[in-house]
């Protein structure tokens, strides 16, 4: 009898039905590569953590003359262990490319937050009200878009200076139109529902009806281009500070240490190998991420 009754057990379990959050985490769970991009980012931000804590900015600024270009994983003369090496001015790499992530992470949630916060609003004003209001969000977001995100920002640091914040605005501005137009696709497939007449019926002020009724349920591809985002934030600013317009040395932004690595590529190439690993790793985790999300929101994908 306890068998049998444990047996019905296991089958409800796995048969009971599960929220719409645990629907969604126990369809992502099953999607190796978002677990393994899962894994990655988790990892990333254990090192942003640890830099907040152990990692000073004289421990990334102040080096030893007789360890510069020590190979990674090599004993120098002074005693210390240089796991990624040490730079053309002996300062240890791998210190440098933790502390590295602040700026790199900071960049990419930041500049995704503000690109989404604005491109959603203009968004969901273009595609509930339409007409002339849509005519005009949507022309500006083309102009916007014409312009290569790697100029536009050369011209807005030139323009404001180079600095964290200032790269956080550029990059969250280049992004804007790709939110504007996500968000109205998703408004105008909703706007027309039966509950949203139904809101305006009874009287509901629009701004409400837009960002309680009509966004929340058009958020899953607005979540999907904000994860994906994320990486393409970082590439974006890394390039820009490889080019010298965005963070500049001694700061250790993963493009800057590029940048001050690349003439040493013959005989230390471990100064570009281990930065342009992170921006890898991190770009290609996040897309992983957006991958998978992509696949448990999508409704005809559902299953047991």
């Amino acid at each position: 009898m306890s068998k049998k009754k444990s047996a019905d057990t296991l089958v409800m379990q796995k048969y009971a039905k599960r929220s719409q959050f645990g629907e969604i985490f126990y369809r992502l769970r099953k999607n190796k590569g978002a677990m393994v991009g899962l894994g990655i980012i988790v990892l990333i931000i254990l090192c942003f953590v640890y830099s907040l804590f152990f990692i000073s900015y004289e421990d990334i600024t102040q080096g030893a003359v007789l360890d510069r270009l020590t190979a990674p994983g090599a004993t120098s003369r002074t005693g210390t262990h240089y796991y990624f090496g040490a730079d053309h001015m002996g300062r240890d790499m791998f210190a440098r490319i933790l502390y590295g992530s602040r700026y790199s992470l900071s960049i990419g949630f930041a500049g995704s937050a503000i690109a989404a916060a604005i491109g959603i609003t203009f968004g969901c004003f273009a595609g509930y009200y339409g007409g002339v209001r849509e005519n005009v969000i949507m022309r500006a977001a083309e102009v916007l878009t014409s312009i290569p995100g790697i100029l536009l920002g050369m011209v807005i640091l030139n323009t404001l200076g180079a600095s964290l914040q200032n790269l956080i605005i550029t990059v969250g501005v280049s992004s804007i139109p790709i939110y504007i137009r996500m968000t109205r696709a998703s408004i105008l497939s909703i706007r027309n529902q039966e509950y949203v007449e139904a809101a305006r019926a009874i009287g509901l002020p629009n701004s409400i009806i837009i960002f309680k009724h009509v966004l929340l349920n058009g958020l899953s591809p607005i979540i999907i281009v904000f994860t994906m985002n994320i990486g393409m934030m970082i590439l974006i600013a890394s390039g820009l500070s490889f080019l010298g317009y965005g963070i500049t040395a001694p700061l250790p932004e993963w493009g800057t240490l590029i940048s001050g690595g690349r003439e040493y590529l013959r005989n230390a190439p471990h100064l570009l190998y281990f930065p342009g690993l992170f921006i890898m790793l991190t770009v290609l985790s996040f897309n992983m991420i957006g991958d998978g999300l992509r696949d448990a929101l999508d409704p005809k994908l559902k299953t047991r």
